[in-house]
């Protein structure tokens, strides 16, 4: 509470007390605490005295009406909820413990992560924003799904297209930027749907406009009998046994080249070379682009991986090969819609480098950081499961990182044979440094452009059963 603004409020459980609760306010830049007593038989609340409500959410929503005053007169004002999904990282443990043990306190699988998500699907933008272009009748059989559609105001416009053919710049996809002025950090994404046999070639349009390096596949092909994504690239195990792929584009040809693959425990790494060519049959660059794939193939359509350490693994080595390449454009990252498994993941990755830039102290918010993507393109981490996930890759980090301090600090200055270890010379595991890649002018608006998020907005998610909003 003490960072908190003055009329910002907070209820807990009262630890001396259980089963009754504790009002803390924030109140002339101190903290004041109101008890708030429970008594079972009658099965109401109140502040020790006065009017009984059925429900804290019946106390509250009174005394935001009528302030509460103090015996020395300062009157309490109950203005916003105190933001408690804003924790320092450090503290990230305690925080998934807490949410834990309120979800085995009630009843019906409900409390802790499911009710930090409902508040998120409470706040979903859909509606928000314009998403018209995705609806255009020339444009609806480019969409895999008839509901998840681009925003208008951050979706991939592709300039290389014939300018007399309506939809001819239209994909299904939309930039994810991390641009944040408090947090001076940036970091750029394109989250966009698994490719259909009609948008194969607009996917490697929008790779090469980006200048897009490397490719975050998290779906299968087929899942479940059903097909997540057209195989979209060359190569060995292709059903032609195609090496090379090319397709005729507006201005000229584009080409697609198989170099190289490996079968990883996790994943299928694939290196291609992308080239395109002018009318005059001229290629319009000197060398080749080397596109880099990476096929993560354990994370089941609507679920979670078993082990979150499998996705970190293989995010420092997607990460690692990013960084190298210089003048990168965004990292495309697709799943089937491009919004369950690749808004999860691109939420890890954000988090992930705020800690590493900052530090295992610093201030993260989950819910406000996945708010923030659903700001650009709706719907992104799609279930509970999913939300769950990322507090648990970040806290696997975050353990990770502690224990390697400790081996760090203990290997320090030791001396075996004749090797001798220093603060220099400790090895440290590969830090990912933060790399602005800038998209090639997507065409779109200014942050400043866009209409503002509003605190809370009731719209629901097209695409996930709708939450019921208890009525008190």
């Amino acid at each position: 509470m003490e960072k908190g603004k003055n009329g910002s409020y907070l209820v807990r459980e009262s630890q001396s007390k259980p089963g009754d609760y504790v009002l803390s306010v924030r109140t002339d830049d101190k903290a004041t605490h109101v008890m708030i007593c429970f008594h079972e038989l009658e099965e109401n609340y109140d502040v020790g005295g006065g009017e009984k409500f059925k429900s804290l959410s019946d106390l509250i929503e009174h005394y935001r009406k009528n302030p509460m005053v103090e015996r020395s007169g300062t009157v309490v004002h109950l203005k916003t909820p105190f933001n408690a999904t804003r924790i320092s990282a450090s503290g990230l443990q305690a925080r998934v413990k807490q949410l834990d043990n309120d979800k085995e306190k009630k009843q019906g699988n409900k409390g802790g992560f499911w009710d930090e998500f409902e508040q998120l699907q409470q706040m979903e933008v859909r509606h928000l924003y314009s998403r018209k272009e995705g609806q255009r009748p020339e444009n609806k059989p480019r969409n895999r799904y008839k509901n998840i559609l681009p925003f208008d105001h951050t979706r991939i416009v592709l300039r290389d297209g014939d300018p007399q053919v309506i939809g001819s710049d239209y994909i299904n996809g939309n930039l994810i930027s991390t641009e944040d002025d408090n947090l001076d950090l940036k970091k750029g994404y394109i989250a966009t749907q698994g490719a259909l046999p009609n948008t194969v070639v607009d996917f490697w349009r929008m790779v090469w406009q980006e200048n897009c390096r490397t490719i975050v596949m998290t779906t299968k092909e087929v899942e479940r009998g059903k097909v997540k994504a057209v195989r979209y690239w060359p190569g060995p195990d292709h059903p032609e046994n195609n090496l090379t792929q090319s397709w005729d584009v507006y201005d000229g040809k584009m080409t697609l080249k198989h170099i190289s693959q490996k079968q990883d425990t996790d994943f299928i790494y694939r290196e291609f070379e992308l080239y395109r060519e002018g009318r005059d049959g001229k290629q319009l660059e000197s060398t080749p682009r080397s596109i880099y794939h990476y096929h993560f193939l354990p994370w089941p359509d609507y679920g979670v991986p078993g082990d979150p350490g499998s996705v970190l693994n293989f995010l420092n080595i997607v990460n690692t090969k990013q960084d190298s390449i210089k003048e990168a454009g965004p990292v495309v990252v697709h799943c089937s819609a491009g919004i369950g498994r690749t808004g999860t993941f691109i939420v890890i990755d954000i988090i992930l480098n705020q800690i590493k830039l900052f530090g295992l102290e610093c201030e993260i918010d989950i819910q406000k950081t996945i708010q923030m993507v659903r700001s650009q393109r709706s719907g992104m981490v799609q279930t509970e499961a999913q939300y769950k996930f990322v507090y648990m890759a970040v806290l696997h980090y975050l353990e990770t990182e502690k224990q390697r301090k400790r081996a760090e600090e203990q290997s320090v200055g030791r001396e075996y044979t004749n090797i001798k270890y220093t603060v220099e010379s400790v090895a440290r595991p590969t830090s990912r440094p933060i790399v602005p890649p800038q998209p090639a002018n997507s065409r779109r608006k200014e942050k400043k452009d866009l209409p503002k998020l509003p605190e809370d907005t009731r719209q629901i998610y097209q695409n996930i059963t709708p939450l019921k909003t208890n009525k008190t």
